[in-house]
């Protein structure tokens, strides 16, 4: 069900409160500007306190980023620690004229605005509506234009373009079976995109407390505007112009997306309710017997035993008989990841418990106590990753478990239920006490133990930190903060609270993690898969969409989650559990969805233990769509593979929308079952229930079938396509790319870097095209490295850059594709330096 915008009834109350006045002299430097701002009149404490006297800090940071900062004078209000999400600390202006963004604004009442500095172009506007800054309300409003598109503030299951009005997006983070629509779901990343037809621009607001953003409607026109429970106004504004480039200046500020191992872009697969070792032995070898490529497979909570972290059943996964399976397949050139939870039992005696409890790893209630919840393992602490003795104590769980020498060798870890998640909304729901259906009497925190005021940036001290006037709209009964996650008034080790820091806890718990496989193996990239997220994870994990369900309406919006993630949100490695986790999966939807999953970044089938088993061999078509799908992703790794590599360099989108290919095509704006993979494919799946048709829409410019070669010329509208069998995928190579390829594939990913090489010229309008190639080992932080820069002129394939790792392989075909149809031409050429193929 649609909810719908509450804003009109939240502006008629705002409307009475006073907004800020500038107050005394303004401080400006060549790119700095500094002012006090005093509110303009009778206090109005809608939500809250009004904050009497506030700090407006302007940077102009670079060319293209404008930092704008409100906070409260005195520096007690809570901000995002620099531990969590370090600040950019060098500015680079070339000129004080230089700057592509504009920031001026009104002393009283205090409003300000951001315009591109060339056409005057009004990208942010905060006048007409009170800027509201209270202990436990932030209100901002900027207007918007008829004329623009909306994409971002994540992580939600609704359409990738936001509506124009009567829309709300909450961002608290959740568990969230079946990603509900018009809801908060697992991860908060308050960043949007806006496009138009002068350019597109972005804004993040740098704040982890709940809110909601509202976009509507008045008679003047389109507003949005921010309704914040805490924290302050910590805005960065990106001029772009493109989509792409304000991509990659978000990710300046967040961090670039990790690079991952070159294994991890094989297939995975998983299943909650594989009973024993012998069951999950079962599955490698099926997969085997099938012919499908199995890379990667994944141990979920079946492995532990009570459900403890770390700690295998020794009747059902005996301890060297799992190491003997997993170094099995190491041998075969496979892999396995574990899962984690971050709910540790409350058990003396349970060696994990009990070197957190010395270390002071686990959040407390005021009396000392430990504060406790429920997870799989029953009656659990939980993590404090504030305290100084977590980091450590995590690490040494990590390099107990999962040394080779000693335990379980897995390549990578999976953080789960990291929201984070909890099975008891109260502490009256342990032991054989039945929960209580009414809502309990909140717990104390600790602020009286830890809680200091000359620390700044903690969270002011006199607040409602469980139930604030002000509700966002999480999807949890009765909207409570506290629904389903930890108490939002504990506090953490550093003096702030869950109330001002929840929506982190997953973030942190990534990064914990990650830190920990690089102690276990130093040399090695680690790969950590994590739920919950915030901005910036993307630079220290992987991320899934959660606890989807086997439903076509989930199929099709995996790829708009996808999109967000990897061309908003700053997070490449990401993808949905392939045919859905939730119910049972249908033979003709799987198919579909291991061709669609095999085009998108993480490729991982994975389903609940209360739903069917679906790995792949299961249903003929399924088995066959499987096969093609993974024959052509193994053959396109190193495309796939020089396209993350760029993102993690400079924040270019491994996947993005069509728009951000032809901006200035309004077709394109609204499409989000079409993407473009790479630079150079478009992928076009069939998305209707139980169909063989799919109308692709195909831009002005130039195509060739991936399949056949066929060349099309795109003229701006939908084409459509019958009869699509249901092991095949419409994919096209957009005209001007050069695609590098393997002449084989492989049943693992090492198999397939034994491959030699073809590369593929798609001739462009002007008959020219260019691309690139990434290589190295694959595995290590730092490694020699491969750069090839293809060129192609109409005559000459040309590749230069620098060579620095030796693969064994070689160039062993090139192939043209233009208007006078397709040439090949067959021969040898190495790739331990340049070389040039005339055709």
């Amino acid at each position: 069900m649609l909810v719908l915008c509450t804003a009109a009834l939240v502006v008629s109350r705002n409307s009475s409160c006073p907004g800020y006045e500038v107050d005394g002299e303004v401080t400006t430097r060549r790119n700095f500007l500094s002012a006090n701002l005093v509110l303009a009149g009778n206090p109005c404490n809608i939500h809250g306190k009004d904050v009497a006297k506030l700090k407006l800090t302007v940077e102009y940071q670079t060319d293209f980023r404008l930092h704008v900062k409100i906070e409260d004078a005195d520096s007690q209000v809570y901000q995002v620690q620099e531990q969590v999400l370090p600040r950019p600390r060098h500015f680079d202006i070339s000129t004080p004229n230089s700057t592509l963004l504009n920031f001026t604004y009104t002393a009283s009442p205090f409003a300000f605005q951001v315009t591109r500095a060339k056409t005057g172009e009004v990208l942010f506007n905060t006048s007409g509506s009170p800027l509201i800054f209270e202990t436990q309300y932030v209100h901002l409003r900027t207007s918007l234009p008829h004329n623009v598109n909306l994409y971002g503030l994540g992580e939600h299951s609704d359409d990738f373009r936001l509506p124009e009005s009567n829309y709300k997006r909450t961002l608290w983070n959740s568990e969230s079976p079946f990603i509900p629509e018009y809801s908060n779901l697992y991860g908060s990343h308050p960043v949007y995109f806006d496009h138009r037809a002068t350019g597109t621009h972005g804004v993040f607001l740098l704040n982890s407390n709940g809110m909601d953003v509202d976009l509507g409607r008045t008679d003047t026109g389109r507003y949005l505007e921010y309704n914040v429970i805490g924290g302050v106004l910590d805005l960065y504004f990106f001029s772009g112009p493109d989509p792409t480039t304000v991509s990659q200046q978000y990710a300046m500020i967040v961090g670039t997306p990790a690079m991952i191992p070159y294994w991890a872009l094989g297939f995975h697969q998983s299943k909650y309710g594989w009973k024993d070792l012998n069951h999950v032995k079962e599955v490698a070898a099926n997969y085997s017997s099938a012919g499908i490529p199995l890379e990667t497979l994944w141990g979920d909570i079946d492995y532990m035993d009570k459900t403890r972290d770390f700690i295998p059943d020794p009747s059902r996964f005996p301890l060297e008989q799992y190491k003997s399976f997993i170094n099995t397949l190491h041998k075969n050139h496979q892999h396995y990841v574990m899962i984690l939870d971050p709910g540790i039992a409350n058990a003396p005696g349970y060696p994990v418990f009990d070197r957190g409890t010395k270390k002071g790893a686990f959040l407390r209630a005021d009396d000392g106590s430990f504060y406790r919840g429920r997870q799989w393992a029953g009656e659990v602490v939980w993590p404090d990753w504030f305290a100084p003795g977590t980091q450590p104590w995590w690490t040494n769980e990590v390099l107990l478990a999962f040394d080779p020498s000693h335990g379980l060798p897995v390549d990578g870890l999976w953080v789960d239920m990291d929201e984070a998640s909890n099975m008891c909304d109260n502490t009256r729901c342990f032991g054989e006490k039945p929960a209580p259906t009414t809502q309990p009497t909140p717990p104390k925190c600790r602020r009286s133990r830890r809680h200091s005021p000359s620390k700044l940036h903690q969270g002011l001290s006199d607040r409602n930190l469980f139930t604030p006037s002000y509700r966002i709209t999480n999807h949890v009964k009765d909207h409570s903060l506290s629904g389903g996650t930890l108490y939002t008034n504990i506090s953490n080790f550093d003096g702030t609270h869950q109330y001002d820091t929840h929506n982190l806890y997953g973030h942190m718990m990534a990064t914990a993690t990650r830190i920990a496989l690089l102690s276990l193996r130093p040399a090695l990239r680690p790969f950590v898969l994590t739920r919950s997220t915030f901005s910036g994870t993307g630079s220290v994990a992987a991320h899934w969409f959660g606890d989807n369900a086997s439903l076509w309406s989930h199929y099709r919006i995996s790829i708009a989650q996808m999109l967000a993630f990897t061309a908003i949100h700053a997070m490449s490695m990401v993808g949905s559990d392939i045919c859905g986790f939730n119910l049972a999966a249908s033979e003709k939807m799987c198919a579909r969805w291991a061709m669609l999953g095999a085009f998108q970044p993480f490729y991982r089938n994975h389903a609940d233990v209360t739903a069917p088993d679906q790995e792949f061999y299961r249903w003929e078509l399924v088995s066959a769509a499987a096969k093609k799908a993974i024959d052509a992703r193994y053959r396109l790794l190193d495309y796939v593979y020089t396209a993350l590599h760029a993102a993690s360099v400079n924040g270019r989108p491994v996947a993005s929308p069509l728009w951000f290919g032809w901006p200035g095509d309004e077709n394109t704006y609204g499409i989000q079952t079409q993407w473009l993979w790479g630079d150079h494919l478009l992928v076009s799946p069939v998305v209707e229930d139980d169909s063989t048709e799919v109308r692709v829409y195909f831009p002005k410019d130039i195509f060739y079938d991936f399949w056949t070669g066929e060349r099309v010329q795109g003229e701006g509208k939908e084409v459509l396509f019958t009869e699509v069998g249901w092991d095949e995928i419409p994919v096209h190579i957009r005209g001007g790319g050069i695609i590098p390829l393997r002449v084989k594939s492989g049943m693992t990913t090492e198999e397939v870097r034994r491959q030699n090489f073809e590369v593929w010229v798609a001739e462009g309008v002007n008959g020219t095209a260019e691309g690139g190639l990434f290589l190295d080992d694959g595995v290590s932080l730092s490694s020699n490295e491969t750069v090839v820069e293809f060129s192609w002129d109409g005559e000459w394939l040309v590749a230069s850059g620098r060579f620095g790792f030796e693969m064994g392989v070689v160039v062993e075909r090139v192939k043209v594709m233009g208007v006078n149809g397709t040439r090949v031409k067959e021969g040898e050429w190495g790739l331990n330096g340049g070389f040039r193929v005339r055709i």
